[in-house]
Order: structure tokens, then sequence, then C-alpha cells
């Protein structure tokens, strides 16, 4: 399953290959809910769209990235004032004499005191990494769907939550920040065919078993554990996404868009790392007929599908 993805997060990006408009109403309401919400999560390359805001909205939504950050930079400082008090107090304790809580309250703090400096600096940093556009599950990303006859790309959370489930189902099942190919006639059935939409990647990362990277069977007594790799297509092409997304509604909450990338079996060099999914990238002559389906034609949908593009993937850990 594909669980991150390095995800364009440049809007302005989406214009020239599939040619849609930016619903920046859609992006004003998540920054605004994100100062009620702090379980929103925003990767920093889609917040860098409106550094310098060529319109009111933009102004408008800068305004709000901007009381998010005070605000956060705020609960920072005052945690950090909190760690290095708790950090002095227990230096304090272990010049006289060696106390097993003393010891550990110098061991917590002293990390603490490191991760909210770390987290101060990168809120302040304004240079862009990659790692400025990476996405999790539970996290937005840009996303292009066909609504009335034309392309809109809007904010959409990467866990799709389908109409109709009730508001803990995507907490409840997490994997349905992927749609499995194999799957899409059942419990994506009603969604397929009608809600598709495209994201533009470079790269995925997996989850995969290290014994099965490693080509091996379990030895005895040793415990699965899992290491992360990292997947870039040879070619480092742009990837368009196949991803299938809903509007969640229920009465007394707020809507909420969000979408599932489709995966299917992998290649073989995927498959030879120890990993069993993929993401599809289809091709640039595919989008048309992708974000237009005719509900009636799934076997046009499922050729689709199959004339992918097909890069080949290299692979190597994550750091």
């Amino acid at each position: 399953m594909c669980y991150s993805a390095m995800v364009e997060q440049d809007y302005r990006l989406y214009k020239p290959t599939l040619h849609s408009d930016i619903d920046f109403e859609a992006f004003l309401d998540l920054f605004v809910l994100r100062l009620e919400d702090d379980s929103i999560r925003i990767p920093k390359a889609m917040e860098a769209n409106f550094d310098s805001p060529q319109s009111p909205i933009e102004e408008r939504i800068k305004d709000a990235i901007e009381q998010y950050r005070a605000k956060t930079r705020a609960k920072l400082e005052t945690a950090l004032f909190a760690q290095k008090k708790r950090l002095a107090d227990a230096e304090r304790t272990l010049a006289t004499k060696t106390i097993k809580r003393a010891l550990e309250d110098r061991r917590i703090a002293t990390d603490k005191i490191a991760w909210n400096s770390s987290k101060l600096a990168d809120l302040g940093r304004t240079d862009l990494r990659d790692i400025d556009s990476r996405i999790f599950p539970m996290w937005y990303a840009p996303i292009v769907t066909n609504e009335s006859g034309h392309r809109v790309l809007r904010p959409m959370r990467y866990t799709c939550r389908l109409n109709g489930k009730p508001e803990n189902y995507d907490r409840r099942y997490p994997g349905t920040y992927n749609a499995r190919r194999d799957n899409l006639q059942g419990f994506w059935k009603g969604v397929f065919g009608r809600n598709h939409a495209l994201t533009i990647a470079s790269s995925f990362y997996e989850n995969v078993a290290l014994h099965d990277f490693e080509r091996r069977s379990l030895r005895e007594g040793e415990k699965p554990q899992n290491v992360i790799l990292h997947f870039n297509p040879q070619t480092a092409a742009p990837m368009l996404v196949a991803c299938l997304w809903d509007r969640w509604e229920a009465p007394g909450k707020r809507s909420l868009y969000s979408f599932a990338a489709i995966t299917d079996e992998p290649p073989p060099e995927v498959a030879q790392a120890g990993h069993d999914r993929c993401i599809i990238p289809l091709q640039l002559s595919a989008v048309d007929a992708w974000l237009n389906p005719i509900v009636e034609d799934r076997a046009v949908l499922d050729r689709l599908l199959d004339r992918r593009e097909r890069p080949y993937y290299e692979h190597q850990l994550a750091a």
C-alpha cells in the first residue's frame, strides 16, 4: 500500500498539465479550519503557494497561515520553557546526589528540548525541501477532479471517508487511503465510475518487511521488522496518479473532501523489493476519459488502468 508519497504541492504546476481551475475557497476553508483543529495536517509546500498572495482571497489564506504559525510558535515556546526549567531543576538535584527521578527528568527534558527547538526552527524556515511536499495518511494534498464539465483543483485529505459511513470510520479502518483495484467493484463501487481524480506525484514510500526486502524467511525466533523503501521512477517524470474521491456529509458536521490512491499488483522490481502493491500512474492521453467516466462502461476504465505508464522504479532505504 502507498502509505506516503512526494506529491506536487504547487498548484500553478497543475494548470499546464491538467488545465484545472483553483478552488481558492476550499483552500481558505481548510486553513481557517486548521486554526480550530490541530489534527489537520498540511504540508509546508502547500502553504508556500500563498507566500506572495496575488488576490484578496490569497491574502486571507496567508493571514490564516500566519495565525496558525503564531499559535503554534507560542505553544512550542511555552513547552520549550517548561522543559528547560525541568532540565535545570534536574541538574541542580544531580549536582548534589544521584536520584533516579532526576536522571529520568534530565533525559526526557533533553529530548523534548531538542524536539521543540527543531519544530520551532522548522516553523521559521523559508527554504523549501523535498520533505515539505511529502504526504502521509490523513494529510492534505492538491487533487484534480471534473465537476460540472470543468476541472477543479482543491485540497483533499489522503484517507477517503465514503459518504454515508460513520464519522469514525477512517480511524477504525485506517487503510482507506488506498483503494485496491481488486475491490473497486466491491467497497469502492459507489465512487468507481463516478468520482475520479488525479494528483501529481514524483515518488512514493512503502513499508516493507525486512525479511521480504532481504528475500529470505524469518529466522528462528526472529520477530518481523519493517523498513521504509523510497521508490523513484527512473525517468524522474511526474506521475499522474489515479485516485477516487468522495464528499462526506452528515447533519451538523462540516463536509469533508477526501481521496484514496488506487493500487494494483506491483511491477517485478517493486515485488522483488518485498512489496505487494503499487500506485497506478495514468498516461496523459487517458486523463479526459478518467476524469469523465462513463458509469455504464467499466471495461473502458479497466483498460485505462491497464494501459498505465510503466516507469522502472528504483528504490533505496528511506533516511
